[in-house]
Order: C-alpha cells, then structure tokens, then sequence
C-alpha cells in the first residue's frame, strides 16, 4: 500500500458506500492524536456500478463542494454485497507454501478467474491451535469501476476495505471472540472475529423492510442467521465467541437487541449496543450511525500506518520502481540476453546475405553484355523454329489409338480430329457391338485417356460409332 510504504497522511476523507448512500469524515493527524474536522451524508442518484463513472464522480465532487471538502486523499469502505467469501481450514504446510495453498483455494471456490478478482485474506487461530482464514474476493470490475468515479472527483484513493472490518477495536491480535452486527440502509453485516482474525462475514440482505419512509428490521431473521452462522464454525473457534455487539441508529438496535437476546442467552453469548469508536484515546459522539463507524475506523488505519484486515485496492508502483523490478529480475536479465545474442546473430546473418547479394550483381554487371546478346540471338532463333511441336504430342495420341484399334480390321476408323493436342474424336466402322466394346476397353486401359465417351452409334453390322475422350499429359511418356 502506498501509505505504508511512505509517510502516512496527515489528513483524509473517510469514505462508506452502501448502495447509493455516501458517508464520509475528514479525519486530521496533529501532535500524535487524531481528530474528526468534517462529516457529511448524501444519497446519491446515479448507481456507482451502473452509470458512468465519469458522471459517478462529478455527482460525488457535488457533494463534497456543498460540505465544504477540499482533501484529495481518501479511504472507501465497499459495501459487504460486493464481497464473494470462502472460508478454509489451513493444513499443516510451511509458512512459504500457504499463500499458494490458498491461491488455488481462491481459484476452486470463486466463480472468477484469479485475473477478474482482488482477493484479500484473513487468517484466525482457534482454541486448539488450529489455522483457519477467510478469503474475500471483491469483483475487479467494482474496484475499476469506483477507482475510475473517485479520480473523476478528483480523490487519490489510499485503500479499499470492508466497513464492518475497519471498526476500531476488532480483528487485533489480543481481541477475544465477538459476534459483530451492523445495521445498514438495507441490510445487516454480521462477522465474526477471533484469533486475531476474521472468522466469518456475511450480509444478512433482506433483514430490513422499507415502508414508506419507515422501516422495520426482522429481528427474527437475524436472529436465525446468527444462529446459522455460529453453527458452521468449527468447534475451536465457535467456542472463542462469547459476545455480540451491535451498531447502527439506536431506533433500529435498541429493539433488535430486545428480540435476540433470547437466542444469545441460549447460545451462551451476552448482547450489548455498539459504542462510539475510539482513536488514540478519543471517543467520536455521534459515529454509532450507519457506515461512518467503519469510514472512521478505516481512516484511523491509515493515518496510522497500519494496513487494515482486508484490503482491495491493486496495489500501484512507480515507473521507477516497475523499471528497477524488471531489471533486478534475473530471469528478465537471462531473456534480455539471450534475446541480445539473437539480435547480433540475426544482424551477422543479414550482413552476410547484403555481402553475397553485392558479390553475385557485380558479377552480373561483368556478364550483362554478354547475356543481353545471346539473349536477341535466342528470341531470333525462336521466330524461326518449326511450326510443329518438338514433343511429338500428335503422335503419341496416333500410336495410343492405333495400338486399340483391333489388329484383325474388324474395326476401322474413318475421320480422326486432335483439338489442342487435348480434345479427340473419332469416327469409325465396326463389323459388330462386341468389336466396338473391345476397342473402347483398350481406350479405356490406357493411362493417358480421359472422359472416354461414345457420342453416337449407328447400324447393326456393320454399325458406324463416333467417340470422344481427352488426352492427358500427367502420365508419363512412353
């Protein structure tokens, strides 16, 4: 991350998306403690997934002039919908081969390439010692499509998170096990963190019903979600998790922790309202509403220099930087070698043929003359040649068809025509139909005949015929 590998910011724009809605706080770094300058909250009309990025932005800069916000930098928390999660037992491997491992985990469970995803991954201890992670992949095209609304704002986006991960005060090393709820605009975001991880996520869509401008959250379904999520735990690690705590506006929490408080007691788990967060020692009034929390928290993070849980922004690297990662390669180096030993040799090779190539036209320029003369005396020699074609193909067609005619002159022909040295037909006599049937078979064995076709058959005996086939060269000569 960009902020981690340079001083951390002074100041900068915490942001939350959930849906259409945008929360934001300007959070400033001085003398070692931080404080919240500005918030704002704004409902936007256009669709971040949906509408031009361009127009995306313009909508969000609109926002942040009518607040009164002129930072650049900030940090989004994405909605928890966006995120795909895969949960996994870690085997027992080295520390080296266990990112691989679940890389190919990732690649198995997710209905998207590697390519198509920005994959983030946490990892837990249970209470017998076993490894555990949670891999979250967020759809690439999302991060594009939101790092392309926020440029067009003018922002430099610092991180990519998830809101219900960046509340101060989870997913630490020395945290115990707790049940998270956090009550959005349309749904609840629930995770459980221990081990100094994330154990589960999950968004409970559908959990809060709109009535009008009212509405009603389904502490039922909750209550069932909870109690689903608790039960696929791995036993290690469900045992860790001893309490929920819930966020979100006190109207919407204060009746929801009245409804499962029956379900927690009998999971053995204790219910308590979410608290304002605290940074470096000081409590922000008022962030116990929707996302700001998180906003609050993932901010915080940054000012501090220290990464989040789970973070999906592709990392960025200088020109200067991607050109020393290319040369400092020692594969690359052995490519360009190589392909550096290819060029001269191909550069030889090409000399030499300009070398020969120059060699053979001076010599041709000593001998034109020579060659231009004996080439007027050929085209003379040419103009009087005999008329007649040297190759005797005439008389190959002559000796082949008098080699079928019948040698007793049961069959004799009569008119004989040779068109290109191609095109036969021939008329005849024949003392019978068998006579005839015997010369067309003799044509027929023969290599150099074509097309054989009777083209007309007169009388009985004698009977008169008129036959037609085409000479072919291809074969060899006899």
């Amino acid at each position: 991350m960009v902020f981690l590998k340079s001083h951390p910011p002074s100041s900068l724009i915490g942001l939350a998306l959930e849906g259409r809605q945008l929360e934001g706080v300007v959070l400033q770094r001085s003398n070692g403690a931080v404080r919240a300058a500005q918030s704002f909250r704004a409902t936007l009309s256009l669709d971040p997934l949906a509408d031009d990025p361009e127009l995306v932005g313009h909508e969000i800069r609109n926002h942040l002039d009518a607040a009164g916000i002129r930072e650049r930098r900030c940090t989004v928390c994405i909605p928890l919908q966006w995120a795909l999660i895969l949960q996994s037992k870690l085997p027992e491997l080295p520390e080296a081969d266990l990112l691989s491992y679940l890389e190919m985990e990732a690649e198995r469970g997710f209905p998207y390439s590697p390519a198509d995803i920005c994959l983030s991954i946490s990892r837990c201890r249970g209470a017998n010692g076993d490894q555990h992670a949670s891999l979250v992949a967020v759809p690439k095209g999302h991060v594009i499509l939101l790092e392309k609304a926020l440029r067009a704002a003018r922002l430099k986006p610092l991180s990519f998170s998830l809101g219900i991960a960046a509340l101060p005060g989870l997913n630490e090393k020395d945290s115990t096990g707790l049940l998270t709820l956090v009550v959005g605009e349309t749904g609840v975001d629930l995770q459980v963190s221990t081990g100094g991880g994330v154990a589960a996520l999950r968004s409970l869509e559908g959990a809060i019903e709109t009535e009008g401008n009212e509405k009603r959250l389904d502490a039922e379904a909750v209550a069932r979600e909870l109690r689903i999520t608790l039960g696929q735990l791995p036993v290690p690690l469900r045992q860790t998790i001893n309490a929920v705590r819930v966020f979100g506006p006190s109207e919407l929490t204060a009746p929801l922790i009245r409804q499962i408080q029956p379900t927690a007691r009998s999971l053995g788990l204790q219910v308590e309202p979410g608290v304002n967060p605290r940074i470096d020692g000081h409590e922000f009034q008022g962030a116990n509403q929707f996302g700001i929390a998180g906003a609050m928290g993932l901010a915080a993070k940054c000012l501090s220099g220290t990464r989040p849980g789970f973070e999906f922004l592709p990392p960025k690297q200088s020109p200067l930087n991607q050109a020393l990662a290319r040369f400092s390669s020692r594969k690359i180096l052995y490519a360009g070698a190589t392909a550096g030993a290819v060029l001269v040799l191909v550069t030889g090779a090409l000399l030499v043929q300009q070398w020969q190539l120059s060699r053979l036209e001076s010599r041709w320029r000593a001998i034109e003359p020579r060659a231009t003369e004996l080439e007027a005396l050929q085209q003379k020699a040419r103009k009087f040649r005999p008329w007649f074609d040297q190759s005797l193909g005439g008389l190959r067609i002559l000796r082949r068809l008098t080699e079928a005619f019948p040698e007793e002159g049961s069959v004799s022909a009569k008119t004989l025509q040779i068109k290109d040295l191609t095109e036969v037909t021939c008329a005849g006599q024949a003392r019978d139909n068998q006579s005839l049937l015997r010369l067309l078979d003799q044509l027929r064995a023969a290599s150099q005949v074509a097309d054989l076709k009777v083209q007309q058959v007169r009388g009985k005996t004698p009977l008169q015929f008129n036959l037609s086939f085409r000479w072919t060269e291809g074969s060899s000569h006899d």
